[in-house]
C-alpha cells in the first residue's frame, strides 16, 4: 500500500508540473504527462496485485506516456491543418 501512496504523489507532482507552462505547451507534452501519470497509478495498482508494484508502475507509466503522446500529438497535427 505505501508504494501505491508514493507512486501516487508522483504522479499528482507530475501532473502540477506539466499545468505549470509559460503558454507553449502543446498537446503532445500534455498527453505524455497525463498518460504517464494514469499509466503509472493503474500500473502501480495492477502490479500490487501480483507483488509486482514498482514494475507495474514503470511499465504502465511508460506506456500511458506514449499512448498520451500519440493521441497529442495527433491533436497538435488536427490544430495545425486548421
Amino acid at each position: 500500500m505505501r508504494i501505491i501512496t508514493i507512486f501516487s504523489a508522483l504522479a499528482i507532482m507530475l501532473v502540477a508540473s506539466g499545468c505549470a507552462n509559460t503558454g507553449q505547451t502543446s498537446n503532445t507534452k500534455r498527453g505524455a504527462v497525463g498518460g504517464a501519470a494514469a499509466g503509472a497509478i493503474i500500473g502501480g495498482v495492477i502490479g500490487h496485485q501480483s507483488g509486482r508494484g514498482l514494475e507495474g508502475a514503470a511499465v504502465g507509466g511508460a506506456l500511458g506516456g506514449a499512448g498520451g503522446a500519440v493521441l497529442g500529438n495527433a491533436k497538435d497535427e488536427e490544430a495545425a491543418d486548421k
